[in-house]
């Protein structure tokens, strides 16, 4: 188990933008100063440039009120209609997790892999120095990316949920 002493200094904080390509394992990712609907449409708009015209991209969410910014609404729904007309079909599709349940997103495996390998017992001097090891990570990871596959049965993750209902419906009310 980690401790920390008394004089860990949080130099700041970084937002880290990224998307799983569940095909290939490969992460698309952008970081940025803030967690506004600024940063999360100038990410959007990257992904679109960096991932082949004719595909559509499916991106699971949670349901952060950034992710669903009338401007970011907007810009998707322009860029939907330009795309229908082209290849027939929505480029972008946004499907949100339900409240609390943001294990069901693949990228959420991946945060958990950059936290255990580079944010949890990292040291950095400053905000900098945290960016470039994650991008780092990110470099590497890519370079040899590996496909994340659900090992877990359906069956074993529901009766997981009907355990954990049970349980809570026998503790006290406060």
């Amino acid at each position: 188990m980690r401790t920390r002493t008394h004089d860990d200094t949080r130099h700041g904080t970084i937002t880290l933008f990224a998307a799983l390509s569940y095909l290939d394992g490969k992460i698309f990712s952008q970081t940025a100063a803030r967690h506004t609907h600024q940063q999360w449409l100038a990410f959007l708009k990257q992904l679109d440039q960096d991932t082949p015209r004719d595909l559509a991209l499916h991106l699971i969410l949670d349901n952060y009120a950034t992710h669903k910014h009338l401007k970011v609404q907007s810009w998707i729904d322009r860029r939907n209609v330009r795309h229908r007309r082209q290849h027939g079909g929505d480029r972008i599709v946004l499907h949100f997790t339900p409240t609390a349940s943001s294990w069901l997103n693949l990228v959420e495996r991946f945060f958990r892999d950059l936290t255990e390998d580079v944010v949890r017992e990292g040291s950095f001097a400053s905000l900098r120095e945290l960016v470039g090891a994650i991008e780092a990570y990110l470099a590497e990871h890519n370079l040899a990316p590996k496909r994340y596959v659900w090992s877990a049965q359906g069956e074993a993750i529901l009766a997981k949920i009907l355990r954990a209902r049970a349980a809570l419906q026998q503790q006290p009310v406060a």
